[in-house]
């Protein structure tokens, strides 16, 4: 909770209050989806980024009407350096090769692969523009269609 929730939290609270005496602004947070499946090596991981997802829906309810807008962004497995730590994590818990965990992990989303960070961009890029301002007070999965939930 300290090192994702807490460090997030205390950024965006005096943040989004600055916004909100200026009147306009946009929060974009890059949570992850580990807060929508319970993952035995990533529960507390999970946890924050649950919390992290009631924040974000929350401070946009709360700021919509000051012309502040807080959205959510939960990439699924994306091709960076965090990443692969995590399937190196992935591989000595299960035993296996991380060559094993990476393909293990990919034949679990239905596009064939991982987001590259770029496309994540694209998507932060769109949501701070004037093209996405009636979006606040949600988050959005992009995962490459491997956890198709509501």
């Amino acid at each position: 909770m300290d090192a994702k929730f807490f460090s997030t939290i205390n950024v965006v609270d005096p943040v989004v209050k600055l916004m909100a005496e200026r009147g306009q602004g946009v929060i974009v947070n890059i949570i992850g989806a580990g807060g929508k499946v319970a993952k035995p090596i990533h529960l507390a991981g999970g946890s924050a980024n649950a919390a992290l997802m009631l924040a974000t829906a929350g401070l946009g309810n709360a700021y919509a009407g000051s012309g502040v807008r807080v959205i959510g962004i939960n990439p699924g497995l994306t091709e960076t350096g965090r990443v692969a730590e995590g399937m190196a994590a992935d591989a000595a818990h299960a035993g296996i090769s991380l060559d094993a965990a990476m393909e293990r992990s990919v034949q679990k989303i239905p596009m064939g692969r991982m987001a590259k960070p770029e496309e994540i961009a694209d998507l932060v890029l769109f949501l701070a523009s004037d093209k996405a301002r009636y979006i606040t007070g949600t988050i959005i999965t992009m995962d490459g269609a491997e956890h198709p939930l509501v």
